[in-house]
């Protein structure tokens, strides 16, 4: 169990994510939708009302340093636990000491619990009455989706914020504020990175300003300088310190690639398209955005012709999650020959966009009575209306109207009479 001291200084041979840390909202990098200047949490930190909560997202999002940022403005005490390592016992010592403080000096603890998604039912339980009398007011941080992951008793006591990852231009932004500064980053190396070199780094971080920050702080301390005494990043030496292999590749041909890689799997072309997708990888990309993309494609281009290859593609999408590189890739590679060989067609997407049109039109069109929910109708209604016809008393199909009267005679769905989706009802 950590108790902050907020008067303690961060160690020089902290990483530079540490020591790049803001201690106030003004300088809280991105997460614009939950921190401005209008937003409830923003007031609520302001004011010092914070109630439970739980930051929810990616990892380096800003998660833990609004948590260290809560714990500088506050005035009650700041515990912190970690999920994975604490037990009932440390969450009862906790929950004693906050009752006595709230008890003798009215003093609130927040309980900054790292990883909460971790925690057991009996772990959770033992702090709800916590919770509810004020006298623990929680901090959760996870990268899973607490309404799937935590408990439901927990999770409705708390507020939850939705942390998304973070922008090329914030990590940008963020990298050349620590290369400036003197005290906490990384000014007095003289280092100079071109604006290849961090666009390089941003695009390849995931939206994780701590990946960021540890690529700069290993090239600059990596790099010797110059006969002027200058450290120079450029590409190739962030490339290095991102771990990823160095390809020429700009902005524009990075889009070109993956562009192909859609093309090529449109196609029918497994060649191209495997080719496209190495030259994405070592080019950094990252593999979920190529998993999604093979999706995607199993419907809208594949589609009703073959609908095993949506299954194929989620497949590869969910073994790659587990498995990652570098065999993850070939449940991958599965999907991406499968879906260009398959048949071929559009009718899905074609449906969708035509149907989505017409809804947009359709805020006046009336459900047809015999259709309508017999909950909320009267009983006279519902007897007068013996109009529908239950399907399964004609054999499993009958022919009747379900569309609103103004587009009753719209047709959306038209199979391309390929594969599986020949011969299907319109």
């Amino acid at each position: 169990m950590e108790q902050f001291d907020l008067f303690d200084t961060i160690p020089k041979k902290s990483p530079l994510a540490d020591k790049m840390r803001p201690d106030n909202l003004d300088g809280f990098i991105g997460q614009e939708h939950i921190v401005n200047s209008n937003s409830l949490l923003y007031r609520a930190v302001k004011a010092d009302k914070i109630p439970s909560c739980i930051f929810w997202g990616p990892p380096g999002t800003g998660k833990t340093t609004l948590a260290h940022i809560i714990a500088n403005q506050t005035k009650g005490n700041f515990v912190k636990l970690n999920a994975v390592s604490s037990g009932v016992s440390d969450a009862k010592k906790v929950i004693e000491e906050a009752r006595n403080n709230l008890k003798l000096y009215q003093r609130k603890t927040y309980l900054l619990l790292d990883e909460c998604h971790r925690w057991s039912k009996s772990q959770s339980d033992c702090v709800l009455s916590a919770m509810e009398d004020g006298s623990i007011i929680l901090i959760g941080s996870t990268t899973e989706n607490p309404f799937a992951s935590m408990t439901p008793a927990i999770v409705s006591r708390c507020r939850v914020f939705e942390f998304k990852k973070l922008s090329e231009e914030n990590i940008i932004n963020a990298l050349k504020k620590a290369l400036a500064d003197n005290k906490n980053g990384l000014g007095n190396f003289n280092a100079k990175a071109d604006d290849k070199a961090l666009r390089y780094i941003a695009s390849f971080s995931g939206g994780d300003l701590r990946a960021a920050y540890n690529a700069i702080e290993l090239a600059v301390l990596s790099t010797p300088a110059n006969e002027k005494g200058e450290i120079i990043i450029d590409e190739k030496i962030a490339s290095e310190s991102m771990q990823r292999p160095y390809l020429s590749i700009d902005e524009s041909l990075y889009y070109d690639l993956i562009s192909a890689f859609i093309k090529s799997m449109r196609g029918s072309d497994a060649n191209a398209a495997l080719y496209y997708f190495n030259r994405l990888l070592l080019a950094g990309c990252d593999p979920m955005l190529l998993a999604r993309r093979i999706v995607i494609h199993s419907s809208e281009d594949v589609g009703l012709a073959d609908p095993q290859a949506l299954v194929i593609a989620v497949a590869a999408m969910q073994a790659f999650e587990k498995i990652g590189l570098p065999e993850g890739r070939i449940p991958l590679a599965n999907a991406i020959i499968y879906i260009c060989n398959a048949k071929k067609s559009n009718s899905v997407v074609n449906a969708l966009y035509s149907s989505e049109e017409a809804a947009k039109n359709g805020a006046m069109d009336t459900v047809p009575p015999y259709l309508k929910d017999q909950n909320f109708r009267s009983s006279t209604e519902f007897e007068n209306d013996k109009s529908y016809k239950y399907p399964h008393d004609y054999g499993g199909y009958v022919e009747q109207q379900y569309l609103p009267d103004r587009v009753k005679n719209d047709i959306y769905y038209v199979p391309s009479n390929i594969g599986e989706d020949k011969g299907r009802k319109k």
